[in-house]
């Protein structure tokens, strides 16, 4: 099994309407085929000294192997939420565990 987890800091003339727009074209990840699980998030209201939750959006994929990571990666879904969101993307960091 293969955890893939991103998280998306958005830039600062980002809208609200665009946020919205983002949170939607995350969701249709869900329908990427080779993924267990899709889950989309934004920081929960806990607080503890060690949780960084300056981010906007979490995403996480659940996936079975490393090979379905890679099929992922060029997943029509996939590079349509990149064409068409990338230009929000202020910072992005991604986690990768076996």
């Amino acid at each position: 099994m293969l955890v893939h987890t991103v998280l998306f800091w958005l830039k600062d003339d980002v809208t609200d309407d665009d946020r919205e727009f983002f949170a939607a074209e995350l969701e249709k990840l869900k329908g990427i085929e080779c993924a267990h699980a899709v889950y989309v998030g934004t920081p929960a209201a806990t607080e503890r000294p060690v949780i960084d939750s300056s981010y906007d959006f979490c995403l996480t994929v659940i996936l079975p192997d490393t090979a379905a990571h890679d099929t992922y990666q060029y997943d029509p879904l996939h590079v349509a939420f990149v064409e068409k969101c990338k230009a929000m993307f202020g910072k992005i960091l991604i986690y990768d565990a076996d």
